[in-house]
């Protein structure tokens, strides 16, 4: 008893620390380390009931700046960057080196290092990751689950010296140099090698997942790059994944990246993330070297979106471009400790969609506590239009008047009961907002998880625009395995007891399904609505606290599933 009240004190004292010191006067605040220590110790005091995940991975890639064109001089000379101009105090310690250093493999199949750009060989290279080490930062590499690298299987490029560097056939030897003999803390697995031979990418990816634990002995972080989700089995394998193709600095490669992204929130958690691909800012002194069409490269206020969209969906922080020649306007907003604070927040939550309309969205997230009274709320509008916004407590989940910061002009807004601005095109607005907390009474069904979903293959459950849905997208084509189910695990009830919890849904013939509350289930029946959407009401009993709710065993796959609606009159 003495122990938890003495946690409970402490935990108070620094959460009012943080709330005044950094979201309050956070322009005095210039390194988050400081408040990542910080939020750390104040999560470690609040026990078990709060766990802080694994934040999104930070740093540089070698890729989008230098192709396949790296050396040991230019790896070196952009750690550096990073320390010199305050990257690694803002947060980014990652160095990571993309496709290019690959050489030949020796008579026992290991992997040599390129003649050229790693001339001094494998002992070079350990002296490459232990330099990058000397710094405070980690070091990251590359390489493929199939036979060949994307480098070499490339138009452009046709690297020759990726020609059967890919993992396949030499995981094993491949694990022993990259995380033993050289020392590296990361790998990004591409999956051009592995496509081309129809591996089948849940077992390619889960034995290299394997054969690393057992060979390297301690965690190395693994990112799949398969360019799309590929399915709830990632989770168990990488720390993070791709979710789209690659990026390019041009508006419309950022807004489709966000768009496909908006709707897997639930497919981000416990310290695992959907990956966004690398930032592509900082090219405005430098263009790429990559083969893009020419003149290509976002406007300041579009960075600032991109960078804030990434931030609150928590997708990994990786800058492609050259460091050397970043602009001090793009340092400013990817130095933004307030910005990097949502993306690195202990919870590690991906926001979801909580108002669509005409082309904008506004998403939010729990930060620091979960049902705490602050939230990270972002106005989004990729629109080639001005767009005005209008947000309503409600719709995040309070009542009454709200204080308001916008992180990125890092300034207190006046306190308000409606959250109102007018949004260029290509822009977002990242805010932090505290208010009193209410009991959540609408669960959309995009923010569902299925065990069954992938975006590589289409099978599981598929999210779907529909203008008459309450959030404009509704859940399809459940059913047909016992896994292909729609869940929430996270379906609130402050005090617990029996309520009345109805299910919105519209289908064009009639659909059985089983509605399971902390498994007890309750059989529905419903006829075919003629494209109306229909509410289906169930008594049930919510325990206090989060609940798991599933639809289950649905009878046909044209249902297509709205929201859940709570009634908390009870």
């Amino acid at each position: 008893m003495r122990r938890r009240f003495f946690y409970s004190i402490i935990k108070t004292f620094l959460m009012r620390f943080i709330f005044k010191t950094y979201f309050q006067k956070s322009q005095r605040v210039r390194d988050t380390s400081l408040f990542a220590l910080i939020l750390g110790l104040a999560v470690s005091c609040s026990g078990s009931e709060q766990q802080a995940a694994r934040p999104p991975l930070m740093g540089w890639s070698s890729w989008n700046a230098f192709t396949v064109n790296i050396s040991d001089s230019i790896i070196r000379h952009q750690a550096d960057l990073l320390v010199e101009r305050g990257l690694k105090g803002a947060g980014y310690r990652s160095v990571n080196i993309d496709d290019g250093f690959f050489g030949h493999r020796d008579e026992r199949g290991y992997m040599t290092p390129h003649p050229v750009r790693f001339p001094g060989g494998s002992e070079q290279m350990r002296e490459l990751v232990d330099y990058i080490h000397s710094l405070g930062l980690k070091a990251g590499i590359y390489s493929d689950a199939g036979d060949n690298t994307c480098g070499s299987m490339s138009k452009n490029l046709k690297d020759i010296n990726g020609i059967g560097a890919g993992m396949l056939m030499h995981d094993v030897q491949d694990a022993d140099q990259y995380f033993n003999n050289w020392g590296f803390d990361f790998i990004k697995i591409d999956y051009c090698g592995g496509f081309h031979l129809h591996l089948d990418e849940k077992e390619r990816y889960e034995r290299i997942r394997h054969v690393i634990d057992s060979v390297a002995g301690r965690h190395i972080d693994i990112n799949i790059c398969r360019w799309d989700y590929p399915g709830t089995w990632v989770e168990n394998i990488a720390d993070s994944w791709r979710v789209s193709g690659d990026i390019r600095p041009v508006w419309s490669s950022v807004e489709s990246i966000v768009k496909r992204n908006l709707y897997l929130s639930a497919y981000a958690r416990d310290g695992h993330y959907n990956d966004m691909d690398m930032l592509a800012v900082g090219y405005n002194l430098k263009p790429s070297p990559f083969f893009w069409e020419k003149g290509l490269g976002l406007d300041y206020s579009e960075e600032e979106a991109h960078f804030g969209m990434w931030c609150i969906m928590s997708s990994p922080l990786l800058l492609g471009c050259d460091i050397e020649y970043i602009p001090e306007e793009t340092m400013r907003i990817i130095t933004n400790p307030e910005l990097i604070a949502v993306n690195q927040d202990p919870l590690g939550l991906q926001a979801h969609v909580v108002q669509h309309e005409g082309d904008t969205y506004v998403l939010t997230k729990d930060v620091i506590r979960r049902r705490g009274p602050v939230r990270a709320v972002a106005l989004y509008n990729p629109s080639d239009t001005e767009a005005t916004f209008r947000v309503k407590p409600e719709t995040l989940e309070f009542t009454g008047m709200m204080k308001v910061r916008d992180l990125n002009q890092r300034a207190d807004l006046a306190p308000c009961g409606v959250i109102e601005a007018v949004l260029p095109p290509h822009t977002a607005k990242i805010l932090r907002v505290k208010g009193k907390r209410v009991e959540p009474v609408l669960y959309e069904a995009e923010w569902g998880y299925c065990p069954d979903f992938t975006d590589i293959r289409g099978t599981g459950v598929k999210y779907v625009s529909d203008a008459g849905a309450s959030g404009r997208v509704v859940a399809m084509n459940l059913g047909g395995s016992e896994t292909n189910y729609l869940e929430w695990t996270d379906v609130f009830c402050r005090r617990g007891g029996e309520c009345g919890v109805s299910v919105c849904l519209s289908s064009p013939e009639p659909v059985d399904f089983k509605f399971v509350v902390n498994g007890v289930a309750y059989p529905a029946s419903v006829a075919a609505t003629g494209g109306r959407f229909v509410t289906v009401p169930f008594k049930v009993k919510l325990e206090a606290g989060d609940n798991n709710v599933r639809i289950a065993d649905v009878g046909t796959t044209c249902a297509a599933f709205d929201c859940l609606r709570i009634d908390t009159k009870y």
